[in-house]
């Protein structure tokens, strides 16, 4: 994957105080005669990912609220046991999302009586269970999906891969950004007949960045009932700095 580079810049020159109050936050003091520069760049490390995150659960209906949670539970419950029988640890299984809500009738094909008019009517009600999984072993993750269904789960979302420990690719983004920073402003100091001089200041920003494949998709790619193909592929850490250097004659 390319690096990708983003400079914003400002010159602003020390005897212009107008200039100087347009940088955000408060105003580096350079020398008389020097010129600031800021530059911002982007640094990017890709990795293999060693974690994918995805969503799975259990949509129940019944005629009643009591109906459609007592199914639901019955199901989420062995759905939790299904992961935990594929080797998810306790520690890696969270409840996201539980929730019951009505079911109403379509008035709308009722002819003769404006929807303004009508009581909303309920004929049942829908029940969400929805956990947070974390996948450690990657070579797995199709037949713990597969077995998830297997074990009644009809709603699945993800993967976002991510890395387990990132702070080694970060930093490594780190100091790509910080060296694209150092490369502009001596390409903006050649430009304007100046020299780099001494870094007034530094910001970063940035954090993980990836491209998950849905589930959905994938299972949808072997209608044989073996489990779904897992593209891992890349995950791609970027980190931004904003540098101020201060040029001299």
């Amino acid at each position: 994957m390319k690096n990708t580079v983003l400079a914003s810049v400002a010159l602003a020159a020390s005897a212009i105080p107008a200039i100087a109050m347009a940088q955000s936050g408060p105003v580096p003091t350079i020398a008389p005669q020097s010129t600031l520069l800021t530059v911002s760049a982007d640094g990017v490390a890709t990795r293999k990912p060693d974690m994918a995150i995805f969503t799975a659960g259990v949509t129940s209906t019944g005629q009643t609220a009591s109906q459609a949670l007592s199914a639901n539970s019955a199901d989420m419950a062995k759905v939790i046991a299904a992961l935990k029988r594929s080797g998810i640890a306790d520690r890696d299984i969270q409840t996201s999302n539980l929730s019951l809500n009505p079911v109403y009738a379509d008035n709308s094909r009722q002819p003769g009586n404006p929807l303004a008019q009508q009581t909303p009517q309920i004929i049942g009600y829908q029940a969400h269970n929805m956990v947070t999984v974390k996948q450690r072993k990657l070579g797995e993750f199709g037949k713990v999906i597969d077995t998830l269904i297997s074990a009644g789960a009809n709603q699945v979302n993800g993967p976002s891969f991510q890395l387990d420990q990132p702070d080694g690719a970060l930093d490594e983004a780190r100091v790509a950004a910080v060296k694209k920073a150092r490369e502009r402003a001596n390409l903006y100091a050649s430009a304007t007949g100046l020299k780099v001089g001494r870094l007034v200041s530094i910001d970063e920003t940035g954090g993980f960045s990836s491209q998950p494949m849905p589930v959905a998709r994938m299972a949808a790619m072997d209608a044989k009932g073996s489990p779904p193909p897992v593209a891992e592929g890349e995950v791609a850490l970027t980190a931004n700095v904003t540098v101020r250097f201060e040029l001299t004659p």
